[in-house]
């Protein structure tokens, strides 16, 4: 090519490049003219935090242009919500829930009964029955809120005063649609009282703590540390002892706070998924017996195998301990995961999820000790890049990590600490390190017989919003699986678009099926008292303050979607389709109202973004 021709070529690609740029704005998603509401109005747009899914506090970031004083009280987090909700105000008698049970008052054993018992008085202050069947009877055959169930007209003989059960529909059911991870009250009394004997944990806390040198007493320590190995022999766990996992191609659900709960997580089995997480669960507080922590490893029985519990710790001596008791009192775990990679400043400032970024000595004691108390349950990690922007250390950490040889999977979100989702994810650092954990599984297979060892999986994250992004994601050097969070969220059918190989342009009907499907999850889950109802409602406003993002592919200008793009305001084919994309939490509310009856002038919910909040 000439030096005239190649100024030419120069010149046209400027050129496409300009029209390209002209067609569209960046970081404002395409939507065809049609659907697109006509406004100047800076209040067309809404600012997410995507924070909220991995429990953030960050504040939003600041809109361009427009009012800087009006855009200020629109922006950040609502972090003083209160969503605790209503009990009622006659609370009957609990021998008196189920009539058809044998439970008696504890007045009949000489003690004072605070509750209600007049079961009429009762009936008549409940709110009003929702129209429908109960979620729970016709899961199971069986009500187990009785009275206080808010379909109870569904399941209830008010004449003779007996609740309707399908015995045998139940002695079926319950064997295949049940929860499982559930602490004995005895033992998680133990915890609390620090009874618990911890007979894995407490010898290998006592034999780390002797490998630990310090600047202060180095003889001493030296001494001590004979001892200790005098006393305790290390029997570590083969790979081949441990349970085995296979994440080849698996469609994995990321560990996600608030929302990551076990209805949306039992809804995305079946839309899919074949690997789920728990919420993240603290460790110190587990070992503790604290009973909020000891409601996240809960799962139901469709996640297992494949469901996995997140742990945050930041000393070998609480992991090892919440390790412990997870393998012996919880028998439906697949694997138990470090979080490495949370970016909230209450837990990076107490020195656990990505500050062990900065920190590998103690993180790779942690892993240790989770390896040797963890039973025959795989351990894994999940990390970011690094801390700081532009100084990426996951790299030479992974390396450290695989020499260890204390994980069975390494997942890498494609963001350091800093960047939160400001940017997009560096999908070309995630190849760079599977490329590492490539060589040595390679290597491994050399050294020793197919038999005695399991491949390391490595798994990439960030920005997975279809199924383009996840073949990308898989077809790197290196990759095993790709981890879906943000994407599983604003779109939970995005598995079934990873089986089809094809964009699915889902209709309000089938969207609401979903919705549904939800509701009745969270029904069976938190109950179908006025109580349940609620927690069931507020947690489904949660989903809704993510699905609502979702902007249906037959109103997109161009694919594919992106997680960071934003949409000018925009209506739906049809009235429903409009609903279910505003951004107003009130609308929100309507949506659960259609699947879980009118909300309550007690029912409480506050939007976790002020973007959402049109007060």
């Amino acid at each position: 090519m000439t030096i005239p021709e190649k100024r030419l070529a120069e010149e046209e690609e400027k050129e496409v490049k300009k029209a390209n740029t002209d067609t569209f704005t960046k970081g404002i998603a395409g939507i065809k003219p049609e659907f697109v509401v006509k406004s100047d109005s800076i209040s067309n747009f809404v600012n997410y935090n995507d924070d909220e899914a991995e429990g953030g506090d960050r504040n939003g970031p600041e809109e361009k242009g427009g009012n800087k004083k009006n855009n200020k009280k629109n922006r950040g987090q609502n972090k003083k919500r209160d969503l605790k909700q209503h009990k009622g105000s006659i609370r009957l008698c609990p021998s008196l829930m189920d009539p058809n049970s044998d439970r008696q008052c504890v007045s009949k054993l000489g003690k004072e009964c605070k509750f209600s018992h007049d079961i009429n008085e009762y009936l008549q202050s409940k709110p009003e029955d929702i129209d429908g069947i109960c979620p729970v009877y016709q899961a199971l055959g069986y009500c187990p809120s009785g009275l206080k169930c808010r379909w109870l007209k569904s399941h209830y003989n008010k004449e003779i005063n007996e609740l309707i059960q399908d015995v045998e529909k139940y002695n079926i059911v319950q064997k295949l649609n049940y929860e499982v991870n559930k602490i004995d009250n005895g033992i998680k009394y133990d915890l609390q009282k620090k009874k618990y004997n911890y007979e894995l944990a407490e010898p290998i806390i006592k034999f780390i703590d002797s490998l630990v040198n310090t600047e202060d007493n180095n003889k001493l320590k030296q001494e001590e540390r004979k001892d200790n190995e005098s006393e305790y022999h290390e029997s570590k766990f083969k790979s081949a002892e441990k349970k085995k996992i296979n994440l080849k191609n698996a469609k994995i659900v990321s560990p996600l706070t608030t929302v990551g709960n076990l209805p949306y997580r039992r809804l995305m089995k079946t839309l899919g998924a074949d690997v789920t997480y728990s919420e993240m669960v603290l460790s110190k507080e587990l070992s503790m017996g604290h009973n909020p922590e000891w409601a996240l490893p809960r799962a139901h029985s469709s996640e297992y195998p494949g469901f996995g519990v997140q742990i945050a710790a930041a000393r070998h001596w609480s992991a090892a301990k919440a390790c412990e008791v997870l393998y012996k009192q919880c028998n439906s775990i697949s694997e138990i995961n470090l979080n490495c990679g949370c970016p909230i400043d209450l837990l990076y400032k107490s020195g656990q999820g990505s500050a062990l970024m900065d920190q590998p000595s103690r993180l790779l004691r942690i892993l240790r000790s989770m390896n040797l108390t963890s039973g025959d349950i795989p351990v894994t990690v999940k990390l970011r890049t690094g801390v700081k922007e532009n100084k990426n250390t996951a790299l030479n950490l992974v390396k450290r990590v695989l020499e260890e040889g204390n994980v069975a999977a390494i997942t890498l979100h494609g963001r350091s600490r800093q960047q939160r989702y400001a940017k997009e994810a560096d999908w070309k650092y995630i190849e760079e390190v599977g490329k590492v954990v490539k060589d040595y599984n390679e290597n491994q297979l050399e050294n020793k017989d197919l038999t005695d060892i399991q491949p390391t999986y490595f798994v990439g994250n960030g920005d997975v919003f279809s199924h383009v992004d996840w073949y990308n994601g898989i077809s790197l050097q290196g990759v095993d699986s790709v981890m879906a969070a943000r994407g599983a969220l604003i779109k939970p059918w995005i598995f079934e678009e990873v089986e089809a190989q094809q964009y699915l342009d889902k209709s309000v009907s089938e969207r609401l099926d979903i919705y549904k499907n939800f509701a009745n999850f969270a029904i069976e889950h938190w109950g179908s008292d006025e109580y349940g109802v609620n927690l069931s409602r507020r947690f489904m406003c949660e989903f809704i303050s993510f699905t609502h993002r979702y902007i249906p592919i037959g109103i997109m200008e161009r694919l594919p979607p992106k997680l960071n793009e934003r949409p000018p305001k925009w209506i739906g084919r049809n009235e429903m389709e409009t609903l279910l994309g505003s951004g107003d939490y009130k609308d929100w509310i309507k949506i659960t109202e259609m699947f879980l009856g009118k909300a309550g002038d007690e029912f409480q919910f506050i939007p976790k973004h002020k973007s959402n909040s049109y007060e």
